[in-house]
């Protein structure tokens, strides 16, 4: 049986991983670093150090390709579909973990079993309902069934994490007079941190990558994510790399840079929802 606590074992692992780390973060970087550069020096050869950079690339994406737009759209989507799932999802899951009722778990099977619908098998019905509602091609329209997608997953993290909290803490403060809104607004809440993080960052990764929901709501340019906006680029400036370069960097950076940030978050929320309970 082979021993991970033996030193040789250990400096095996970690260069492993440092290699694995080494492959996955090399094409971003490289992506960051060809942005910098024109088309004839990206055909010229691979250079991790752009030899001039080139700011103009940045330029053509934001103005001719409206990205400055797309990025706004992408950020509002984000915000508020971000928002509006930490706040739900944090309500519904303290609720199925703590509060006692008729068809608390029915309910909250009921709730999973989103998961496990083919998202492919409910664009048909769901532009029906949008058309009917005269939601399509509005911001709303949008917002909405991301939200809907968002809602199971968090609450299914969230609700380990609430179980796993000690009652003790909750029984001292209602012994104190606290209410159950109070409870769980000043103990629930900021000890459920890491799950919390978890949960927006997967959603923010989720909603700033999406793209097939939008193709189908939107009839409207002006109203299309950042993703839409980069595959209309892509097809523009198929051959232009510099650009098309840039117009990645802005499309992934901020994923890239709220994902390390909160990656530990990440990790504990995971293993706390998947572990715990």
């Amino acid at each position: 049986m082979i021993s991970w606590r033996r030193p040789s074992i250990r400096v095996l692992l970690h260069l492993g991983l440092g290699l694995w780390a080494l492959v996955s973060i090399l094409p971003v970087a490289y992506m960051i670093m060809a942005s910098f550069e024109s088309t004839q020096q990206i055909y010229n050869g691979v250079h991790l150090v752009p030899q001039h950079l080139v700011f103009g690339n940045y330029l053509n994406a934001w103005k001719e390709a409206s990205f400055g737009r797309y990025l706004g759209n992408s950020l509002l989507y984000t915000s508020t579909v971000t928002a509006a799932v930490l706040v739900l999802g944090t309500a519904g899951a303290y609720a199925f973990a703590r509060l006692r009722f008729w068809g608390k778990d029915i309910l909250y099977y009921l709730v999973l079993a989103f998961l496990f619908v083919p998202v492919p098998g409910q664009f048909i019905p769901l532009y029906v309902i949008l058309v009917r509602l005269h939601l399509a091609n509005t911001r709303i329209g949008y917002i909405l069934p991301l939200i809907n997608a968002s809602l199971p997953p968090a609450v299914f993290i969230l609700r380990r994490f609430f179980e796993a909290q000690p009652t003790e803490v909750e029984e001292a403060a209602r012994v104190d007079g606290a209410s159950r809104f109070r409870i769980y607004r000043s103990i629930a809440i900021p000890m459920a941190k890491p799950a919390i993080a978890t949960v927006a960052v997967l959603t923010i990764i989720s909603v700033w990558n999406e793209f097939v929901l939008a193709l189908i709501v939107f009839s409207n340019q002006q109203l299309m994510p950042l993703q839409v906006g980069l595959q209309t680029f892509q097809g523009t400036y198929f051959s232009d790399y510099g650009p098309m370069m840039a117009a990645l960097s802005i499309a992934t950076v901020p994923v890239v840079i709220a994902y390390t940030s909160f990656q530990r978050f990440i990790i504990k929320g995971i293993m706390a929802g998947a572990v715990k309970g």
